[in-house]
């Protein structure tokens, strides 16, 4: 064989990552992200002024624990849904869908994240957070994944109330308690998540056809789902403004989300009246952007205000 033909074959030979990278990616790593961000943030507000060592390393751990968790439910996710994520680009390069994993090593990975987070909670941090956040794996991972999201169109909405819990659990990790002002944090994302997950499946509508899931889109219709986008939209506007109405933070706070939250209005306006795949891409992707912003913008406000 000439050096030639070992190219070509070394070419056409698909790349396989190690074992590491692909447990890793079950974890579903953007995701856990954003969850343990929005838990941070729950931490910090329920800490009045600049927090001590004692609460630095106790966030810490807690960041640890609701992170090994929250893979978890990825992982278990990822396992339950393993046909389903085979017959769609966005997730087909899943080990789970290409069988490079085995469904008893998969759960056996979920079950230990699992153990070793809620352990953590447990023994570091208190009761209530590693309870709460053993209801929210239960409530993602078998709840929502195995009974929701294959019977009913409404699954991101019901179903949302387990990604909504992060800024709860970083409330009651330093707390011991959940408040209103946490509750106020879990409705702006119990109402952002309809909008920004029905962005994605527009776009993504023929995916999901062929997975056989109900989403919105293959249920009632591309127009209909637009309009539900935008009209959540103005509701979250609402709910954006709590927390200044409560004086959980101030005006800082308060110029940024009226910002952010007109402009996912206006995202959704120009979604519902005039549609395109690339509106729904970019829709999609500044849902990302206002909830990163909006609660950094209450991190900050915290602070400097």
């Amino acid at each position: 064989m000439n050096p030639s033909d070992s190219s070509a074959c070394a070419a056409m030979t698909p790349f396989v990552p190690s074992k590491f990278a692909q447990f890793y990616a079950l974890t579903k790593p953007r995701v856990v992200q954003l969850i343990v961000f929005c838990a941070l943030i729950g931490m910090v507000l329920a800490v009045p002024g600049v927090p001590g060592w004692a609460e630095v390393k106790l966030a810490l751990i807690a960041c640890a624990g609701i992170w090994l968790v929250a893979g978890a439910a990825a992982a278990f996710n990822c396992l339950v849904e393993q046909q389903i994520d085979a017959r769609m680009k966005r997730t087909a390069w899943r080990a789970t869908a290409q069988g490079q994993i085995s469904n008893p090593l998969t759960l056996a990975f979920s079950t230990a994240l699992c153990a070793l987070g809620s352990w953590v909670l447990y023994v570091w941090v208190n009761p209530l957070t590693m309870w709460l956040t053993f209801a929210t794996f239960v409530g993602y991972a078998v709840v929502y994944t195995v009974i929701l999201k294959p019977l009913t169109p409404q699954n991101i909405v019901i179903g949302g109330a387990s990604g909504a819990m992060p800024p709860v659990l970083g409330w009651a990790a330093m707390t011991g308690s959940v408040s209103p002002e946490a509750l106020i944090l879990f409705l702006i994302i119990f109402l952002w998540t309809p909008p920004h997950f029905w962005a994605l499946a527009l776009y993504r509508v023929e995916d999901y056809r062929k997975s056989g899931l109900p989403m919105l889109p293959v249920t009632h219709g591309n127009e209909f789902t637009r309009l539900q986008v935008f009209l959540y939209t103005l509701v979250l506007f609402a709910a954006c403004l709590l927390p200044f109405v409560f004086k959980m933070s101030g005006w800082l706070y308060l110029v940024v989300a009226t910002g952010l939250s007109f402009g996912f209005s206006w995202y959704g306006w120009r979604l519902w009246r005039n549609y395109s795949d690339a509106l729904a891409r970019k829709t999609f992707r500044f849902s990302l952007i206002h909830l990163s912003v909006l609660f950094a913008a209450l991190l900050l406000d915290h602070y400097l205000v």
